[in-house]
């Protein structure tokens, strides 16, 4: 299925709203575990809440989470300027968006940071209601196949919320003249295990040999923290990652000293709110919350807040990703 790609801007216009530090240190599985996200962003506390609310929304969900008055949610905090951490809280646009979507669900998400490439299991095993953490909607994930199209999972199903791209990083400078994706071939290029941006380097890697050039030499790290800092030392030539994410490193990182953006995005598509294909009720109960968040601005607020409001959907819609 098509997807629109967002609208272009430059660096500093898409990031001017932007007001957090970046996180260049890895956190992972360390990261401010079981954060709740209260309407202002907030810490709220993790225990269960009752099973009455004026909220619009709140009979939509199902009957546990309506007595918890929490929807867990499973992330990797390590996503600036999506998710990350800061002041030993989880902040960032994924939150912010779970913030608005609370208001009308009468709950609270609260946020627990783990590896990426765990996040889908987690919700599987139950230990999660939801995954929030910039994940690609796609239909391999939809269906549970890995990178070779073999069945490991149920799959899940998600609420799109938001566009972007795959694009690449370089050191500030470019010593190395990258221009765009197509100019990997042969070189070190560092991406996060498990992402669609990995995907797309395996992509251009395949379309390098096919051309008679050597392969990308892929180096796949557990978090992003980790793939940018190996670009950083000089140790890959080039990271690849989500559009938003590779702007905000471009301007904050080193005082907007060590990284660059090239070329232009590729591939742009959904980033999908996940829930567990046999919940079917708080999918639904999701959707008719974002679409009420755009209806009252508080989605798009959300968004502008972090400088990231070229990548807004305009309607709440389930499994859009190719």
């Amino acid at each position: 299925m098509a997807t629109r790609r967002p609208t272009r801007r430059t660096l500093a216009t898409v990031l001017a709203a932007t007001t957090a530090s970046l996180l260049l240190s890895a956190c992972g599985d360390q990261t401010a575990a079981g954060q709740g996200i209260d309407g202002s962003g907030a810490g709220a506390g993790s225990g269960s809440g009752s099973a009455k609310s004026d909220a619009p929304l709140f009979a939509k969900l199902p009957a546990d989470i309506r007595a918890a008055g929490v929807i867990k949610v499973g992330t990797d905090a390590t996503y600036a300027p999506m998710e990350f951490v800061e002041n030993g809280k989880i902040v960032g646009v994924d939150p912010d968006v779970a913030a608005a979507l609370g208001k009308h669900l009468g709950v609270r998400f609260e946020f627990t940071s783990g590896t990426f490439d765990s996040l889908i299991t987690s919700l599987n095993s139950g230990r999660q209601d939801i995954v929030m953490s910039s994940m690609n909607d796609t239909l391999a994930r939809q269906q549970g196949l890995d990178d070779k199209g073999q069945k490991t999972g149920n799959g899940v199903d998600f609420v799109d919320y938001f566009v972007a791209g795959t694009v690449v990083y370089v050191q500030k400078g470019n010593p190395q003249q990258i221009r765009s994706i197509a100019d990997l071939c042969g070189k070190k290029t560092a991406v996060q295990r498990g992402t669609i941006f990995e995907e797309a380097a395996k992509n251009r890697s395949k379309e390098c040999e096919a051309s008679g050039k050597p392969a990308i030499a892929i180096e796949s790290f557990p978090t992003d923290a980790e793939a940018q800092t190996r670009v950083k030392a000089g140790g890959a030539v080039a990271g690849v990652n989500d559009y938003p994410v590779a702007a905000y490193l471009a301007l904050k990182a080193d005082g907007g000293n060590a990284f660059e953006v090239v070329g232009n995005q590729i591939e742009a598509g959904p980033f999908g709110i996940a829930v567990a294909k046999d919940n079917p009720e708080l999918r639904d109960a999701l959707k008719a919350a974002l679409a009420a968040c755009i209806a009252d601005g508080s989605y798009q607020k959300a968004l502008d807040k972090w400088g990231a409001g070229t990548g807004a959907v305009a309607s709440a819609n389930v499994n859009t990703g190719s």
